[in-house]
Parts: structure tokens; C-alpha cells; sequence
């Protein structure tokens, strides 16, 4: 076994390898860019060694950087994790030229399976079944659109080079195709540098299974059985369980021994994931197959009790299988979800920012969590913004899903959007439940699945209050403890008044489907004829707090007999609170002398780090609400900035081409009178 390994990664998966190293005894190396410096998997390492900038391409994608470290520090071997070079054929091949032993799989498998249109003649070879298709040279609009006719309507367009989603167009009758191969080509070739594409039958109905295989260096093969990754967004998975629902025993068979003839047809060794195609009826075609351990390979631990990365490592030293096919057995089921910085209310946009506050929920036999973040780091421009891996298990798929939608339940972050919300949605959805699964899943149920806010409930604008009022309380009792004078009315916050009883008014505003409303909240202060600490007056009834107690960010009340728990969290402008599960967002009105308050409305502000792509107007433009402003670029995706209230340009701030911060002011506009 390696003495010493160097994961050429960051992150949660960084931190995955680092884990089981340590288990085995095997020293750590860890790499990370500037913008890394301080992130966990660099604290979890026994060493780590700078590459350079912040920008992927500066640092974690440069092969030689990454071998110059492994040399400098005696590693034996490279994890590559998944993502950056952990399918490049090139690195494979350079480490193997310096003695280094790369932890998966050899050169020509991964060549092999890095073009789709070759990957399906191998398979195809090896009697692999795949939906019919051309996968061939010739890329004559006229002969493609004539194997199309010939395939039969829908099919799909895809790129040979493609992936995550891009360079795909579904093709419904046979006069759509010359605009939609155009169009799929010009994307190809925008993205991938190749506008070579392949035309296959498109299943309307398809879900998205995958086998996980393994093989050593002797001969063995085995597969660990199935998951089901039908929920995606974007081509993107969303959420994994295994085993597939509904799978059956002879279909299970039948796709293992398929996924292990595929690893065999191309001398594969190590981890891998051979992903097919399962229509209604059964029947399963080859997609594609991935050279590297998958973002979702907890959930095939979880129902196998294997620990993968050590059977990475070991066959990778040369060892064979831990186990044999006979050994292994499903017990139980698992699901993954990928709690991601985004937005899912804007078609899943990227967010940055600093994660204030991260609260989740106990590991256990039954919950798990893969991370490379904790409290106060921030998620930042240049990754993938996905802040953990929630895994659950139980004995089957209901008390599974049950675990899934507790956890989320407890799952807290503050500081940037989340897709927490919406993967409770996801979790609590009866389709989702009865197993009604298909790579549309998300688009059939959207109205579903990605909510609108809600108005403030009761408990969350008592808990706002009564946090505000209590933690008052425990700042006037230590300012009175350091006073000269403890008696002094000044440390008092009592809500004293001549004339009138003891009150005081906390106003907020609520959002409400992107709408500011305001919310004002009335407390009266106890005194020696009532048995109340306090009495709110809320827009709809009045409640009396008879006890409340405050530690840190948790607070427990009972208000009218009502006894409950909840955590607020202030970030300066917004309370925000979690109680009985849900999670809502109250921003704080602050009245000067004369009573007036900031004006609430949208902001023409970055609302991430990017670049401009577009400016749309000029100063002394007049504009409506809703017109598109600017356009910026960010993780490679595009966001308009729209204005939220009819008006002039007053300034434009920034040019096409220029780089801004999270934050910064990109124009300024004079509202109407209207």
C-alpha cells in the first residue's frame, strides 16, 4: 500500500479521499489555488503545496504544477477526484511517464471513452445494447437529417464532445432538424472546440440509471449495483438513491453483467460508472461511461457498506478486489442530494458569498455528510458552488425519504441562496414518492417544486421580535453591570413612556413574491398587573410571551401556551429564522428621529462576481420596469440585471468587458414619480 498519496482536487471530495487515506494510514498531500489558501481540505491534509491564482485554468488545471508537487513531496500516487483532471488522458499518461501511480483508470480507457460517438462503437462491439442511432463520420446536414428520418421522430442531437447539458437539441418532425443541427453545431463548437455531433432516438419517458463498476489489475470485475439519477436540472443531477426503485432482480442482473462486459471491452481498471438509458418498459441503452468515482458514489457505499476510495486505493497498489460479486449484497436504501449555492427561482443560477451561518443536521448511521466548507468560508466565482453532499439511509425507501426530509428540516445556511428549499420540495413531492421518475421530472412538477416565498407565519414574526427584545434585554443588563451607576434609566430598554404604557414597535419588511411589504409588530412590556414578560400585537392577534430564553442564536419561547424552539440569525440588515422547519427572511426597518426609513425596492447591484457581457442603455435613457439593463457572466452562466422600477438613467457605472464585484453598483436610476 502507498505511503503517501497527493489529491490533485479541493473541496468535499478532497476531504473524501483525505478521510479514508487516514484510516489506511496513508499520508496526505493537498494542493490549493489563492483562493484556497484557507479551506478545509488544506487544514485536513499533513501537507499542502501551493499552485497558484484563484482561476482553475492557473492552478488545479495545470498537470505539470500538480506532478512538480507530488515529486517535491515524495507522493507515491494521485487521487484525481472527479472534475478538473481526473478524465484526462494526458495527466494519466504523464504521471505514469514519472513513476507516479495515477488512482484510476489507464490511459486508453479513458481516451477510449472520451468521444461519445467512439465510445458507442466499442460498446456496440462488445454487444452492449444502445438506442438506435448514427454515431458515424459523415456529417453532412442532408445525410444526418436522412438517418433521422430513418431513425423515426423525436430524436436528439448531441455533441460526441459534449456534456453537462450543452450541445443537445431534441428534433420532434423531420422539417425542425436542419435549424436544430445548425444551432447544436454552433454551440458544439463554442464550447467544445468540435461540432461533431451524433443523432439518436429520443426516449420521451427515459430515467437515468447507472451502474457502479470496479476492476482490478488481475482480471476481476464486479459491479456494485445500481443508481437512479433521473432528477436533473439542466442535464445536471439533482438528486441519487440507491437502489433504483422498482428495479427488478432479472433486470439488475442483466444490466450488471452489460455494465461489466463494458469495462471489460476497454481494459478498464479502478472505479467507474457505466450510466444507461431505462425506458418504461424495461428495456436499457448505454449512454456513456465515466472513467473516474462519481460525485454520487455514497449512496452505493451506504446500501453496500464498502468504503470506495479504499478500493480505489488498494486496486491502484496493485491489490485485487476487496470483494467478489457473491460477497456483495444491497441492504437497504439510500438518497443524495447536492445542497448547491443557487438559485433555484432563477432557473438554478450560481450564487456566491460568505456563509455566515451553516448549521446541519447530527451524523449518524442514518445521516452523512460530505463537505469542503465550513462556517465563514465563502463559495466563490471560480468553483462549482455546491456547498455539501446530504446522505441518508434506512432500511427501505419510505423511512430513507423520511430521514432525507428531517435532515433538510434541519439543514440551515445563512449568507448566500441555497437549493435547501426547493430539495425539501423536491423531497415532500407525492410524484416523487410514488416513484413517477423520469429525466423530465422537474419540468413536469416546477409549480411544485420551486415555490414562491410565502408570507411571514405567526411564529416567525414572534420569534423575530422577541430575539430583538431579549437580546436588548441581555446588552442593557451588561451594560448596567459595567456602569458606575446599575440603576441609571439610561441602561433601561423597558420601552418607557410618560403618559402611555410601556411599548415599543419592530417593523420589517416582508417579501412576498419579490413584493416588499411591511410588517409592524407592537410589543407591550410587562408590568406588576399581568403574568406576561411581554405582549405582542401582531397584524392579526395579540400573543403574550410568558417566558423566553436566548443562547447564542437559539431561542426558546412559550407565547400564549406555546411552547417552541428557534434559531434567528442577524446578518446586520435581515433577521433570519428558522422555526418549526421553515426557513423566512425578515429585513429590518430602522426609523431615524424623523421617522422615515431607507426605501426598500431592487437594487442595479452585482448580484455576484462576474464580468459584463452587455450594457443595454445610456445615461438619460428612460426605462420601464422590467427592462433589461445589463447583462453579466458568471460560472459561465449568464444573469440580467432588469430594472425594478420605471425611471431615467441617471449614470452608468461600468463598460462591457469590465470585472465586478459581489455587490458592486452598476448604474444608478432615477425613479419616476409614478
Amino acid at each position: 500500500m502507498f505511503t503517501k498519496i497527493l489529491i490533485a482536487n479541493r473541496g468535499e471530495i478532497a476531504c473524501r479521499v483525505i478521510q479514508t487515506a487516514k484510516k489506511l494510514g496513508i499520508r496526505t498531500v493537498a494542493i490549493y489555488s489563492e483562493a484556497d489558501k484557507n479551506a478545509r481540505h488544506v487544514a485536513m491534509a499533513d501537507e499542502a503545496i501551493y499552485l497558484g491564482p484563484a482561476p482553475a485554468k492557473d492552478s488545479y488545471l495545470k498537470p505539470e504544477l500538480i506532478i512538480k508537487a507530488a515529486q517535491e513531496t515524495g507522493a507515491q500516487a494521485v487521487h484525481p477526484g472527479y472534475g478538473f483532471l481526473s478524465e484526462n488522458a494526458g495527466f494519466a499518461k504523464a504521471l505514469a511517464d514519472t513513476d507516479i501511480e495515477f488512482i484510476g483508470p489507464p490511459e486508453g480507457a479513458i481516451v477510449a471513452m472520451g468521444s461519445k460517438s467512439a465510445a458507442k462503437e466499442i460498446m456496440d462491439d462488445a454487444g452492449v445494447p444502445l438506442v438506435k442511432g448514427y454515431h458515424g463520420e459523415n456529417q453532412e446536414p442532408d445525410f444526418l437529417k436522412s438517418q433521422a428520418d430513418d431513425i423515426g421522430y423525436p430524436v436528439i442531437i448531441k455533441a460526441t464532445a459534449g456534456g453537462g447539458g450543452k450541445g443537445m437539441r431534441i428534433v420532434w418532425k423531420s422539417e425542425e432538424f436542419e435549424s436544430s443541427l445548425a444551432s447544436c453545431k454552433r454551440e458544439s463548437a463554442a464550447s467544445f472546440g468540435d461540432d461533431k455531433v451524433l443523432v439518436e432516438k429520443y426516449i420521451t419517458k427515459p430515467r437515468h440509471v447507472e451502474i457502479q463498476v470496479f476492476a482490478d489489475k488481475h482480471g476481476n470485475a464486479v459491479h456494485l449495483f445500481e443508481r437512479d439519477c433521473s432528477v436533473q436540472r439542466r442535464h445536471q443531477k439533482v438528486i441519487e438513491e440507491a437502489p433504483a426503485p422498482g428495479m427488478s432482480e432479472d433486470n439488475r442482473q442483466k444490466m450488471g453483467e452489460v455494465a461489466i462486459r463494458a469495462a471489460q471491452a476497454i481494459g478498464y481498471v479502478g472505479a467507474g460508472t457505466v450510466e444507461f438509458l431505462y425506458d418504461e418498459d424495461g428495456s436499457f441503452y448505454f449512454m456513456e461511461m465515466n472513467t473516474r468515482l462519481q460525485v454520487e458514489h455514497p449512496v452505493t457505499e451506504k446500501i453496500t457498506g464498502q468504503d470506495l476510495v479504499e478500493w480505489q486505493l488498494k486496486v491502484a497498489a496493485g491489490q485485487e478486489l476487496p470483494a467478489t460479486q457473491e460477497e456483495l449484497t444491497i441492504n437497504g436504501h439510500a438518497f443524495e442530494v447536492r445542497i448547491y449555492a443557487e438559485d433555484p427561482r432563477q432557473d438554478f443560477l450560481p450564487a456566491t458569498g460568505t456563509l455566515l451561518h451553516l448549521s446541519t443536521p447530527e451524523e449518524s448511521e442514518h445521516v452523512r455528510i460530505d463537505t469542503g466548507v465550513l462556517q465563514g468560508d465563502t463559495v466563490s466565482v471560480h468553483y462549482d458552488p455546491m456547498i455539501a453532499k446530504l446522505i441518508v439511509w434506512d432500511h427501505d425507501r419510505n423511512a430513507a425519504l423520511a430521514r432525507l426530509r428531517g435532515a433538510l428540516a434541519q439543514y440551515q445556511v445563512v449568507g448566500l441562496t441555497t437549493n435547501v428549499e426547493f430539495l425539501s420540495a423536491l423531497a415532500n413531492n407525492q410524484a416523487f414518492e410514488d416513484c413517477d421518475l423520469d429525466t423530465n421530472f422537474i419540468e413536469r412538477y416546477r409549480d411544485e417544486l420551486i415555490l414562491e416565498d410565502a408570507p411571514a407565519d405567526e411564529d416567525a414574526l414572534v420569534a423575530a421580535t422577541v430575539y430583538q427584545l431579549v437580546q436588548r434585554q441581555q446588552a442593557a443588563e451588561e451594560a448596567a453591570a459595567k456602569s458606575a451607576d446599575p440603576y441609571s434609566p439610561w441602561n433601561s430598554v423597558s420601552g418607557w413612556r410618560l403618559n402611555t404604557d410601556n411599548h415599543h414597535a419592530f417593523e420589517y419588511i416582508d417579501y412576498v413574491d419579490s413584493i416588499p411589504n411591511e410588517v409592524s409588530v407592537t410589543t407591550h412590556y410587562r408590568d406588576e398587573t399581568h403574568d406576561h414578560q411581554y405582549l405582542l400585537e401582531l397584524p392579526s392577534k395579540e400573543i403574550k410571551i410568558h417566558a423566553a430564553e436566548l443562547n447564542d442564536n437559539n431561542l426558546r419561547l412559550d407565547a400564549s401556551g406555546k411552547r417552541f424552539n428557534a434559531k434567528v440569525v442577524d446578518d446586520g440588515k435581515s433577521l433570519h429564522i428558522f422555526v418549526n422547519g421553515n426557513y423566512q427572511v425578515l429585513e429590518k426597518i430602522e426609523r431615524g428621529l424623523d421617522g422615515d426609513s431607507e426605501e426598500a425596492g431592487g437594487s442595479l447591484t452585482a448580484p455576484m462576481p462576474g464580468t459584463v457581457i452587455e450594457v443595454k442603455v445610456a445615461e438619460g435613457d428612460s426605462v420601464e420596469a422590467g427592462q433589461p439593463l445589463i447583462i453579466l457572466e458568471a460560472m459561465k452562466m449568464e444573469h440580467t440585471i432588469n430594472a425594478p422600477t420605471a425611471g431615467t438613467v441617471a449614470e452608468v457605472l461600468y463598460a462591457a468587458g469590465d470585472l465586478v464585484d459581489d455587490g458592486a453598483e452598476l448604474l444608478r436610476l432615477d425613479a419616476s414619480d409614478d
